[in-house]
């Protein structure tokens, strides 16, 4: 299915069926998986190299490392032979067997992140808005997964409205995905990234600046944690997001703040620590 971009969506429709292949507890998900794939094909994101106007390389890989995780999960949970599977497939296994939120967020960005690594190269030949944009969408699902599984770390004193903010099967992800009403629905993109940050108001910008962007250290050094993944820690330099993207490029990521982003850092400030101890743990309760 590589070179079939609605054969990949059906590809992880299927996986959402379950091993027993009814879905009773798994279709729930099914939503919060397809959602950002949807749009990938809406861009032209995944079409063929060989396409009248081909997709993305790194999109391309990174799509799938979700698929090849997912796929070979399920095929652990029927009872196929481990031998050759990835490291980044053992957490879709473990959701398999246990299909909680936390579980769904950390299957899928162990998948996410081992893509991301795994293709630093082809990122780096991407235009300066992908791979501005590469970096907030990785930036926007750790801080999803952080909700659910850290909420001190993502709201501090509003914790307890962190799970269900969180919680995939509500269509709360929606809030991640903004930035298809900023994007075209064309690939590739040039390199006037401020043109299409500028574009970005309301929730969206509230989230990134006044919330998201201030507890960054302490997001990327947890989700390093909770994936099992060191090098995640390493793809944030200062405030800056360095995913194929030079540290000293700062001005993308630091626009004026509007006045609900403000007010937001003000009222939730992150600790001034570290974390809290329940939100250190790994793997701890959901």
């Amino acid at each position: 299915m590589r070179d079939d971009p609605q054969g990949r969506l059906a590809l992880l429709r299927r996986l959402y069926e379950g091993p027993d292949r009814d879905g009773t507890t798994h279709l729930p998900y099914r939503r919060a998986a397809t959602a950002f794939m949807n749009w990938q094909l809406r861009r032209g994101l995944l079409a063929a190299d060989d396409a009248p106007v081909p997709g993305s390389r790194w999109w391309r890989a990174v799509n799938e490392r979700l698929l090849r995780d997912g796929w070979e999960a399920l095929g652990l949970a029927i009872g196929m032979d481990a031998t050759g599977s990835a490291p980044s497939a053992v957490p879709s296994l473990d959701f398999i067997r246990r299909p909680t939120s936390r579980n769904w967020y950390r299957a899928h960005n162990s998948s996410v992140v081992a893509g991301y690594l795994d293709n630093v190269e082809l990122a780096q030949a991407e235009s300066r808005t992908e791979r501005f944009f590469f970096n907030l969408v990785l930036i926007r699902v750790l801080y999803a997964h952080a909700l659910v599984a850290a909420p001190r770390l993502a709201l501090r004193w509003l914790s307890p409205l962190a799970p269900a903010l969180g919680d995939p099967r509500l269509g709360m992800t929606g809030i991640f995905l903004s930035i298809s009403r900023i994007l075209p629905a064309t690939y590739p993109l040039g390199n006037d990234v401020e043109r299409y940050v500028s574009r970005e108001h309301g929730f969206g910008r509230l989230v990134d600046i006044g919330i998201i962007q201030p507890r960054l250290r302490h997001l990327f050094d947890w989700s390093a944690c909770e994936l099992g993944e060191p090098r995640l820690a390493q793809l944030l330099d200062g405030d800056v997001p360095c995913y194929a993207w030079p540290a000293e490029d700062r001005q993308p990521w630091l626009p004026r703040p509007t006045i609900t982003a403000r007010l937001a850092l003000r009222a939730l400030p992150p600790d001034s620590l570290r974390p809290p101890r329940e939100d250190r743990l790994h793997r701890a309760g959901d």
